[in-house]
């Protein structure tokens, strides 16, 4: 599978699967899409990165390990519910925030911001397990 076409096309597959993740995950409050579809999404673009280029070569894109991305999501999600005890209310409970912009009003939530961390926990651990799988003989990134 690894043709000139492949590796040539491969990185622009790459770009427009990312922002379509990115896309999926912040719409997924009001329909389907969010944190996980988007991720699993971000994540097949990495698994495609890697067999157009090599597991290695696709480590060093990343520039991270992914499995930070997935520690820094879980992160993420947990000060996501922490904002609501600092609010006085339970644990993980919604906080929205209108930011009015000329005249578009932006709703910025705590679920949002969990969505983030899910979407970055699901790409790390997806991202790690496939490129694991293309083999990289276990070399460190």
């Amino acid at each position: 599978m690894n043709t000139v076409i492949f590796r040539t096309v491969a990185p622009f597959i790459v770009a427009i699967m990312l922002v379509f993740s990115v896309y999926i995950c912040l719409r997924g409050h009001n329909e389907p899409g969010g944190g996980f579809i988007g991720g699993l999404i971000a994540a097949s673009a990495i698994a495609v990165l890697g067999m157009s280029m090599g597991a290695a070569e696709a480590r060093r894109a990343l520039r991270l390990d992914p499995l930070s991305f997935a520690g820094l999501g879980v992160l993420i999600a947990a000060l996501s519910g922490l904002l609501s005890i600092f609010n006085g209310n339970p644990f993980m409970t919604s906080i929205w925030l209108y930011l009015n912009l000329g005249e578009t009003e932006v709703p910025l939530s705590t679920p949002m911001i969990f969505d983030i961390g899910v979407y970055l926990v699901v790409f790390g651990t997806i991202a790690s397990v496939a490129l694991a799988l293309e083999g990289d003989d276990g070399e460190a990134p």
